[in-house]
Order: C-alpha cells, then structure tokens, then sequence
C-alpha cells in the first residue's frame, strides 16, 4: 500500500479526517480491548504518520482509561459511535481504524496478527501470516 492520501471518518458523518503519508504498517489486533470496539472481532488497523493526519470535519470524543498506568487513548464519533483511532502514549504514530476508510479495500492485506494470546476460536488469521502473542519485539 503506497497510499499517500487516505481520507475516512465515521458512520454518520459528523467526524471526517485525512491520514496522508506512507502507512507504517498494516496489521490486525485481536487483543480483548479490540473485541470490545470491533463487536467481537480482531481490529484491522493502520499505523499513520501523526504529522499527516488531522480531522477535517468535526471533533471525536475521547476515551482513556483511569485505572491503568499507561492507557490508550480512543477517539470515536459522540454521535454514532464509530471508533476511528487509537494514540497510544510513546508511539509517534496515529493507530487509524480500517473500516472508517472511505474505501476499505486500500488496505489490501494485513501484514501480521497481533496479541493472538486473546484470540476468539472463531477469529480468523490468513494462512502464513506472522503472529505474536503480543506486541513484536522490536
């Protein structure tokens, strides 16, 4: 994916953004945080680069949890629901929901599976596609 500009935002369109830049990575997440925002699926995801995304249209609500040391940050619409990034604290990168794409099918493939130590039986991962347990050593 050479996409350098990607625009999307939420079901009900109150919050419209544009990611541009080269996606950082292509994965999907079956952490159980993720089942919670997906209705019970992994989470396809984008990383961004942060200096190329910016809302367009409207302003997401915010979500962090208080009682972790290192929580995430959601964004989502306030209106609809729609979940459409994550800021996750020392990750210069914005973490970009798949299906709030306008066009979803620029996404092609993910290029590995993530936190598979939550992974549902029901879940599934394509043939030969690297998995972690949890994040990759990097």
């Amino acid at each position: 994916m050479n996409a350098t500009k990607l625009e999307g935002g939420c079901y009900c369109g109150a919050v419209r953004y544009v990611a541009e830049g080269k996606p950082m990575l292509k994965a999907q997440c079956h952490c159980r945080e993720c089942q919670y925002i997906s209705g019970g699926s992994p989470n396809m995801f984008l990383l961004m680069p942060v200096d190329g995304f910016s809302y367009t249209k409207g302003t997401p609500k915010r979500f962090a949890r208080s009682d972790l040391e290192h929580p995430v940050t959601r964004e989502f619409c306030a209106e609809c629901g729609t979940h459409l990034t994550t800021l996750r604290p020392g990750l210069d990168a914005i973490i970009l929901k798949v299906g709030t794409l306008d066009d979803p099918s620029v996404f092609g493939t993910p290029q590995m599976a993530i936190f598979t130590v939550d992974k549902q039986a029901f879940h599934q991962i394509p043939d030969g596609l690297p998995t972690f347990e949890r994040m990759p050593k990097r």
